[in-house]
C-alpha cells in the first residue's frame, strides 16, 4: 500500500482549466459588482442624519471654492 507524502510531485492544472476558472471568477466578480450597485442605489437613506453644513458641502464637493462669510 502506497501513502501520499509531502515530496510527491504537484499536478499542475492544465490551460483549460485555467482558462475556466478564469471565466468563472471574472463573471462572478462582475455579478458582485451589479449585486452591490443595484443595493446601493436601492438602499434607504438615513432620515435621522444630520444636514451638511455649507462649509462641510463645500468639502464635499471636487473642486468647489470654499464658503466665505
Amino acid at each position: 500500500m502506497r501513502t501520499h507524502t509531502l515530496l510527491t510531485p504537484a499536478i499542475m492544472i492544465s490551460d483549460d482549466q485555467l482558462y475556466q476558472l478564469a471565466i468563472f471568477l471574472g463573471s462572478v466578480s462582475m455579478l458582485l459588482i451589479v449585486l452591490y450597485h443595484f443595493l446601493e442605489v436601492n438602499a434607504e437613506n438615513d432620515d435621522k442624519a444630520t444636514p451638511l453644513s455649507a462649509e462641510r458641502k463645500a468639502d464635499t464637493v471636487p473642486g468647489a471654492k470654499p464658503v466665505r462669510s
